[in-house]
């Protein structure tokens, strides 16, 4: 389905975000020691909720042949202690009745984003290559190694032919 791959070198902390054909730059702000580069990682977070609203609210309101013309998704990430929040605001433009506004408001609570975010995700990390793969691999070269070791001893003459 979806998918990325972020590449950082040895500026702090500019980062290469690759997902199918585009390409981003991520980075942290100047007092968190980047260079402002694009996005930090929590605005980037937030750009995929809103998002996520903004298309799925587009396509519910077409779909149902609302007159919504436009629609701005404000958001807002807080941490208080252990304790996160994302605080977003609706601001619809069109001819929309109290009705439509609070059912693009509901369906808003269940964008595909959203559900994710507040059902929470595994996160599953592995290291490309496994351990085990670097290990054994390790282990080949030293068994052909030694191998050669056997069958060319170095200190066997050089056999060079006139």
């Amino acid at each position: 389905m979806a998918h990325a791959r972020a590449k950082i070198g040895t500026t702090d902390y500019a980062t290469t975000i690759t997902t199918g054909r585009h390409e981003l730059t991520a980075d942290e702000m100047p007092s968190r020691g980047g260079a402002d580069a694009g996005p930090a990682p929590y605005d980037l977070l937030l750009a995929s909720l809103g998002a996520c609203t903004a298309i799925t609210l587009r396509m519910y309101a077409a779909r149902k042949k609302w007159d919504l013309k436009g629609l701005d998704v404000a958001l807002h990430y807080t941490r208080t202690g252990k304790t996160e929040r994302i605080a977003r605001t609706l601001r619809f433009d069109g001819a929309l009745d109290e009705a439509q506004r609070a059912r693009l408001a509901d369906i808003a609570e269940r964008t595909p984003v959203t559900l994710t975010l507040k059902a929470g995700l595994p996160v599953v990390t592995e290291i490309d290559p496994p351990l085990a793969a670097v290990q054994h691999a390790r282990d080949v070269d030293d068994r052909l190694d030694e191998a050669l070791e056997e069958s060319f001893p170095a200190s066997d003459p050089p056999s060079v032919t006139p």
